[in-house]
């Protein structure tokens, strides 16, 4: 009977062992983010032991790091009904309280969490800390005091150390972070995490050199450790995005780099989707549209995999397939149509209403300028995208349309395309009204124009063109006293330039051409003036035949 007590408590201990042994085996995978092996041991400790809370609460929290809240908040209520470790879960559902902008109810169910707990017990504090960070509404402050509670009772825990890093890290404090990550790496040498967060911090001082020599240094530990390569994949997308000039070669190593993350974490819907997003990011298009058709495949009712496909087709010239899969995204409301989504089918209408030479169709053009409305009503800054399709509109003079799209950005003062989009607004609305017949000029559209030259001015003093082109909007506007003021400034400007600009054939001829505008403006009210300007034009242009002519009239 002895023996067969001894026995059984071995047993009891064995399966307390291995359960200990297999939900570490799940927390290394989700540090190692391979979610859907975790996911996969939580599951099969659940079935075991049904009244595990841990294990549901790690499971939960996995579900609801995938955004799917459902499931998450089945398993979190699952573990309370469980017999172990059931108070774990209390800190899953503060987490959903914090998500829901509820922090009274987030606070009260963190003090049931840490209600009964033992005095020597530091877990739910580090829980509750990524519980604040990991939040759709983040309070760092609130995760530092919470971590300073699990090292009030012990200093040395690398999981706390860890943690605080995260949090300082999310509230702007790189000192603290780092000191805190390296004190992390010291408690634990087998925690990689803490290591590879070091230069996650390098890498958000734009130290990319240092930041990429830090992360090979966790990869010379565990050549294994996918989260490292996802790392370096987004600093070579950093460094080609801050320094142009090495784009293609490392927007290549990213997607490399990331290609290798994958490789050692799982091929999963939810990594793809990542992936995907990464995508997006380097401006690999044709990767894109493959990998959605790919992920199609695997789940043919996921939405957010049409939005996918939906931005590769439109990058890819398939406009029809890019037309389907957003309409088919946005038009139902669960599926949380972003600024982007509209952005991307407003220009594919457009796009698919452009004959061979480019030229649009009005009513195609009307039909994007609406999608494209909705994208800025509900982003602003959604407007920086604009101005590479505008350019393309302007190249191939359709000015009207092209200064449609510039007045967006040039009247939105945050955007980083600011000056440039209110140069080219000015210029388009100008060349669309160059050509027309004397008297028939867009005075409300010029007078547009020459407000976004004004406004240019201001964001650059020293852009000296915008006189010229003021110069130029006033002429056809025929008002003498502008046109003088303007062609006037640009002259005295460009001479102060010096010898060496004013020896340039094309500032040569910009200011012939303000000679003869001013000219021309004096010669109803003062010949004299008029004459002096046209002999201004004759001695840079001696051919000039406007500038002869005119003297020769006005004698």
């Amino acid at each position: 009977m002895n023996k067969f007590k001894i026995f059984s408590l071995a047993l009891v201990a064995s399966a307390s062992v291995a359960k200990a042994q297999d939900i570490n085996q799940a927390k290394k995978a989700i540090d190692a983010e391979q979610f859907e092996k975790a996911k996969s041991l939580l599951k099969s400790i659940i079935k075991a032991k049904p009244s595990d809370g841990e294990a549901n609460f790690v499971l939960g929290n996995i579900y609801l790091n995938q955004t799917v809240v459902d499931s998450a908040k089945i398993y979190y209520l699952n573990g309370i009904a469980a017999s172990d470790k059931k108070n774990l879960n209390y800190i899953g559902l503060g987490q959903l309280d914090l998500d829901s902008k509820n922090t009274a109810g987030a606070q009260a169910n963190f003090a049931l969490a840490t209600k009964d707990i033992k005095r020597k017990d530091v877990n739910e504090f580090i829980y509750i800390a990524k519980a604040y960070m990991n939040s759709t509404n983040p309070d760092y402050k609130s995760a530092i005091t919470s971590a300073q509670k699990a090292l009030a009772i012990e200093p040395q825990n690398a999981q706390a150390l860890l943690t605080i890093g995260d949090a300082y890290y999310g509230a702007n404090n790189q000192n603290d972070a780092y000191k805190a990550y390296r004190d992390a790496f010291t408690a634990d040498p087998t925690l990689l995490r803490a290591k590879m967060q070091l230069g996650v911090l390098l890498k958000g001082a734009k130290s990319y050199d240092e930041a990429i020599k830090s992360f090979n240094e966790v990869i010379a530990l565990d050549a294994n450790y996918g989260p490292v390569y996802r790392e370096l994949a987004e600093t070579y997308y950093k460094w080609a995005r801050n320094k142009p000039s090495t784009r293609q070669v490392n927007y290549q190593k990213a997607i490399t780099n990331y290609e290798k993350y994958l490789s050692l974490t799982d091929y999963s819907i939810h990594s793809r989707m990542r992936h995907a997003d990464f995508l997006i990011l380097v401006e690999d298009y044709k990767a894109l549209e493959a990998e959605a058709n790919k992920m199609i495949e695997l789940d043919k009712v996921n939405p957010r995999i049409y939005r996918y496909l939906g931005y590769s087709a439109y990058e890819n010239g398939n406009y029809d397939v890019a037309i389907k899969s957003l309409e088919d995204f946005t038009k139902l409301p669960t599926n949380k149509a972003i600024a982007k989504d509209y952005l991307y089918l407003g220009l594919a209408k457009i796009k698919k209403g452009s004959n061979a030479e480019g030229v649009v169709d009005p009513a195609a053009f009307d039909a994007g300028l609406a999608e494209i409305k909705k994208a800025i009503a509900m982003e602003p800054l959604v407007v920086e995208d604009l101005g590479d399709f505008g350019k393309e509109l302007f190249t191939k003079k359709q000015y009207v349309q092209a200064a449609t799209l510039y007045e967006f950005a040039a009247n939105t003062a945050d955007s980083k395309n600011y000056l440039n989009d209110n140069v080219y607004y000015g210029i388009s609305l100008y060349y669309a009204n160059a050509n027309k017949a004397k008297g028939a000029a867009d005075a409300a559209a010029l007078a547009k124009a020459d407000a976004a030259f004004d406004r240019v001015l201001v964001a650059s003093p020293t852009y000296d063109e915008a006189y010229l082109y003021k110069g130029r909007i006033n002429n056809l506007l025929e008002k003498d006293d502008l046109i003088i003021k303007n062609y006037e400034e640009y002259i005295t400007k460009t001479t102060a330039k010096g010898a060496e600009e004013l020896a340039k054939p094309a500032t040569v001829k910009k200011i012939v051409e303000a000679y003869n505008s001013i000219g021309a403006s004096y010669a109803n009210t003062d010949k004299a003036k008029a004459i002096e300007y046209f002999n201004k034009s004759l001695v840079l242009d001696p051919a000039n035949t406007y500038a002869a002519q005119s003297v020769k009239a006005l004698k």
